[in-house]
């Protein structure tokens, strides 16, 4: 039975390799429409908590993964001898910046390796995870290619299948999930395309085909560079309307009235979440091999990688204009992870303004009602557990720096209890409280 003929009935099996915020949903959607699923993660907590039908992701129900499990579809493993065992092989690791804010590959390349280790002929391998254009022809491709299955070189399209789409995931996204976001594919071949769509289209409202990898790959850097630009320019006319006196929040809100040609994006603390602060070095890396420099975007880049330290200057501002340095000053941030509701705390902005208080000498906690432990990041392993918003806790602060405006906070509570308040989201006006201690930023 051809690859395609088990995709059509259902018979294929799905392996996932990283079940994180990408894969983790994402073969929740296979075994629900009666896939079996094998997900494949370092990382042993991860399988144990699925053996026992529970979630490790808050937006993400444990009710869900019980199901699954419960139904035969789904199971988790450290064992990457049984990549044999699935018919199509999904790539969704981490694809993070190197200290020279230069793309790390290893997550990639060592699942390609792993792959091809185990590899059978017959099987399909969509890569998931933002990259650079030409990633899937110019690593994946020549490990498969190679893979050693007898003597001879696997042809793609013919032994095997390759693809690349990319992951469209938003955290909590209460209008769109997994399955209602149109796919994005680039198979290396015609064949390669069609398998790719035929699998995804069991799962996915939609599938978009296009011509290549490298248009796949590309067309999620675009997105991502999209959003970087735009939150870049109100990150920069934040710091000039500031000096002009001119509330730009105010600004945002009057213009995206006009019901054409103006899109709203917001200014915050910084850039946070796996894309949107990584993807577009990821296209200035390759573009030098082209021998182009991509001036605006990484313009942009350092508008938003700024954002941080106007944030600490105006909180220095604050707590002087109430005759305070900020050296000595006890601080306590408002929301740890990336965006609200979430307990997704990759390259949140908040971990960097712990790091630049501290390092201005300041006492710094933090609350976050979905993050109770500062978990190690690549960057960073803080020793920090939330502290409780209660009213002694709050008056026992110089300021409160809001940088995660989570729905549940109780705005009108937290104003009434603090001596000092520095909103970077806008947060406490857009609940009807404004007065004198309450600063933006």
């Amino acid at each position: 039975m051809t690859l395609l003929n088990k995709i059509e009935n259902k018979t294929a099996a799905v392996g996932i390799i990283g079940l994180g915020y990408v894969g983790l949903p994402l073969a929740l959607e296979f075994a629900k429409k009666e896939f079996r699923v094998i997900g494949f993660d370092l990382d042993e907590r991860k399988s144990k908590f699925i053996a026992e039908g529970k979630s490790y992701i808050k937006h993400i129900a444990s009710e869900r993964i019980a199901e699954a499990v419960s139904a035969g579809k789904f199971s988790a493993t450290t064992d990457f001898a049984k990549l044999p065992d699935v018919d199509a092989i999904i790539i969704c690791v981490p694809t993070p910046l190197d200290e020279h804010r230069e793309p790390d590959m290893s997550f990639i390349e060592n699942s390609a390796k792993t792959i091809a280790k185990y590899f059978r002929k017959g099987q399909l391998v969509v890569l998931e995870s933002s990259t650079y254009p030409g990633t899937t022809e110019e690593i994946l491709l020549p490990l498969l290619e190679d893979s050693q299955i007898g003597k001879e070189k696997l042809i793609v399209g013919e032994d095997f299948y390759l693809a690349f789409s990319p992951e469209r995931e938003d955290p909590n996204n209460a209008n769109y999930s997994t399955a209602t976001i149109p796919k994005v594919i680039g198979g290396m071949t015609p064949n390669c395309l069609t398998v790719t769509q035929a699998l995804y289209n069991q799962v996915i409202v939609k599938t978009v085909a296009v011509s290549s990898p490298k248009t796949a790959e590309a067309t999620k850097l675009l997105e991502n560079i999209y959003r970087s630009i735009n939150i870049a320019l109100v990150n920069e006319l934040k710091l000039v309307f500031d000096r002009m006196g001119i509330d730009v929040w105010e600004v945002i809100e009057a213009a995206k009235t006009k019901p054409f040609g103006f899109q709203a994006f917001y200014p915050g603390p910084g850039l946070g979440g796996h894309c949107i602060p990584i993807d577009p070095f990821y296209l200035t890396w390759k573009a030098r091999e082209f021998d182009i420099n991509t001036k605006f975007i990484e313009l942009a880049g350092e508008i938003n990688t700024y954002m941080p330290y106007f944030v600490v200057d105006k909180t220095a501002d604050a707590l002087n204009n109430q005759k305070k340095s900020l050296k000595g000053s006890k601080v306590l941030i408002l929301g740890a992870s990336y965006k609200k509701d979430i307990d997704d705390m990759r390259e949140s902005p908040s971990l960097k303004l712990i790091e630049i208080l501290r390092e201005r000498g300041c006492i710094v906690d933090y609350n976050d009602p979905y993050v109770p432990k500062l978990p190690k990041t690549r960057k960073y392993e803080y020793d920090m557990e939330s502290i409780p918003l209660t009213e002694e806790n709050l008056q026992n602060y110089d300021v409160l720096l809001l940088s995660t405006d989570h729905t549940n906070y109780d705005y009108k509570f937290i104003a009434g209890n603090a001596k000092l308040i520095v909103d970077t989201r806008n947060a406490f006006a857009r609940n009807g409280i404004v007065n004198e201690k309450i600063v933006k930023a």
